[in-house]
């Protein structure tokens, strides 16, 4: 059912990850599964030109009572990065839900960080059955919610981004202070094709412009989970509030940390969400 592409590696140290490569019919997808096996499903998604490893510092707060399962979206990470395929979002949903198939996963939490939230709803609405409850950390729920760069890059993108270029880019990303993005992650953008940044950065905003989060998570009755660091310099933290349209939604604003709480305070993201899955994860019979 799997491909290897090297087999368990161990992550910073401490956890032993196991790596694989599910071939779907639109190229390869990378996946990351920790914890034990017959523990409830917890599915975590990436943002725009991110990858599993931005997960990297949650993945020890959450094994010890999930099996955690990472995936790269097509056109970022260890996945495969063509230039014919769609990346729109309900197609990136549709390869997540036939890898959770390609693993045996028959329900899930699922969990998105900014535009991972995003598809993460596309994946509950196209395949209901898998997705037990969501979870959505820093997710704009529309358009309106999104804070434009105080400058655009004029003239023909380069790319990959120069050095310089990278860390403007991921500023932005974090707000905690004395907080530096990873190399690895700023890595994960220099690896990108210019089509598959640019294409995956359009589908999110073709997906909201379509219609808000909190309408489409309304119609899917899922239990919901929003935690949005207040200091979010890429959405509107105040936006968080459009979610109480939801009937149940939990939502939580997390002071003095930005677009990455994941990143920037592991203990106090994963406190929340611990609970919120203790509550709703399914247990594997």
């Amino acid at each position: 059912m799997t491909a290897s592409d090297g087999g368990p590696w161990v992550d910073n140290g401490a956890e032993t990850t196991e790596s694989s490569l599910l071939p779907l019919d639109d190229g390869g997808i990378h996946v990351c599964q920790d914890g034990p096996r017959d523990a409830p499903a917890l599915l975590l998604l990436h943002g725009s030109a991110s990858s599993t490893r931005s997960w990297d510092p949650m993945v020890p707060l959450l094994t010890g009572s999930h099996r955690v399962i990472r995936i790269d979206l097509l056109g970022h990470g260890r996945s495969a990065k063509p230039d014919d395929r769609s990346y729109a979002v309900p197609d990136q949903a549709s390869r997540v839900g036939a890898a959770l198939e390609r693993l045996g996963v028959e329900r899930a939490v699922v969990v998105g960080h900014s535009s991972g939230g995003v598809v993460a709803t596309a994946l509950a609405e196209h395949r209901p059955d898998l997705v037990t409850a969501l979870a959505l950390v820093n997710t704009g729920p529309g358009l309106d919610a999104f804070i434009a760069p105080e400058s655009a890059a004029t003239g023909s993108p380069q790319w990959p981004p120069s050095d310089e270029q990278l860390r403007h880019f991921a500023s932005t990303a974090v707000s905690r202070a004395g907080y530096r993005i990873p190399d690895e992650l700023l890595d994960d953008v220099r690896e990108m094709t210019l089509h598959t940044f640019t294409a995956t950065m359009l589908a999110t905003r073709s997906y909201l412009e379509q219609r808000a989060l909190p309408d489409r998570l309304t119609a899917l009755g899922k239990p919901l989970l929003v935690l949005f660091g207040e200091d979010d310099r890429r959405w509107r933290s105040s936006s968080a509030a459009d979610y109480r349209a939801v009937p149940g939604a939990e939502v939580e604003l997390l002071p003095g940390l930005g677009h990455s709480p994941l990143l920037e305070d592991p203990q106090r993201t994963a406190t929340p969400l611990l609970a919120f899955t203790a509550l709703h994860a399914v247990r594997v019979d």
